[in-house]
């Protein structure tokens, strides 16, 4: 992306005034990088439901609209701002109302915040980071962030003598620790580590599975392809969980994919409200037939239920 999206070249510094920029290297630092595609998956997991889509933090979160939507559903508060706005000084009105709820919200001062209207406005990528940082950690503490990324930053000044810089580092998600660690995806670990060991693992689940979906006379050949419509799963949790669907809130004989989405994304949100889905699973990726992630999500309601019938004293084996 090179020095072209930084807010303005430095001779434009008026005296007095600091700006920072992100230097290619930085920007180019696969960490950095990483983080952004995690907070990006996040906000595009959240809001699919609104079918809104971010492609680029720097570009897409500016003018206030994502924002809106993101803030109002973590918060699950209504803000009083208009839909849409068009010009630069409606959207400037709009980001100022939603940046004053959500440092209320995140009970940080203005003056304090890492982020301002001005920054964001001006597609500031440190400043955006920092306030999604500060949200996900606020709205969803096990939201998976790559841990200590740090970035060089250059602030230019603008002094009687000149243009002056200096290098810092700026620290955007804190130091991993232990429980960090071992809270660390068991699937990715798998899959790269041990994929001898993902058949076991598949056979023991999908055995728990056919145990609990008897009862409703129904049976499953193949994790991976059998609950790409939604339709197992969500008949798999109302058992195990006691929920009652009826039939109005789903689709039974999904026809397109869209219907199938809509399946998968009630089945993951039940999961959510339970408090099971300790991981973010896009629900793209299970009507995709994503192995990995169809395994992540039945493997949350097979911990509960597995170690719920161990402790009744009726243990049926569980995998490695």
């Amino acid at each position: 992306m090179g020095w072209g999206s930084a807010p303005s070249p430095p001779s434009a510094t008026l005296g007095g005034e600091k700006r920072k920029y992100l230097p290619p290297t930085s920007r180019k630092d696969p960490r950095f990088e990483e983080l952004q595609k995690a907070l990006m998956e996040w906000i595009n997991t959240e809001l699919l439901p609104e079918h809104i889509v971010v492609r680029s933090l720097e570009e897409d979160m500016f003018d206030g609209l994502i924002l809106h939507h993101l803030f109002q559903k973590l918060a699950g508060l209504k803000l009083n701002v208009e839909e849409i706005a068009l010009t630069s000084a409606s959207q400037r009105r709009k980001l100022t109302v939603v940046l004053e709820a959500a440092n209320k919200s995140l009970q940080v001062e203005e003056s304090q915040a890492k982020w301002s209207v001005e920054s964001i406005f001006n597609k500031d990528l440190l400043a955006t980071l920092h306030l999604l940082v500060a949200l996900a950690k606020r709205f969803q503490p096990s939201l998976p962030l790559p841990a200590n990324v740090q970035v060089e930053v250059i602030t230019m000044e603008s002094t009687k003598s000149g243009l002056k810089s200096e290098k810092s580092v700026e620290q955007l998600t804190e130091c991993s620790t232990d429980t960090d660690q071992a809270s660390k995806d068991v699937f990715d670990e798998l899959f790269k580590l041990a994929p001898e060991k993902v058949n076991a693992v598949k056979e023991a689940i999908m055995n728990f599975v056919n145990q609990n979906l008897d009862r409703l006379g129904l049976s499953v050949q193949n994790l991976d392809t059998q609950f790409a419509d939604g339709v197992i799963l969500l008949l798999l949790i109302g058992q195990l969980e006691g929920f009652f669907l009826h039939l109005k809130e789903f689709y039974l004989t999904p026809n397109s994919p869209a219907e199938m989405l809509h399946n998968v994304t009630l089945a993951l949100e039940l999961l959510k409200d339970e408090g099971l889905l300790k991981y973010p699973v896009s629900p793209e990726d299970i009507v995709n037939k994503d192995a990995k992630s169809t395994l992540r999500v039945l493997y949350s309601l097979f911990c509960k239920h597995k170690l719920k019938e161990s402790a009744d004293g009726v243990p049926r084996g569980s995998p490695n």
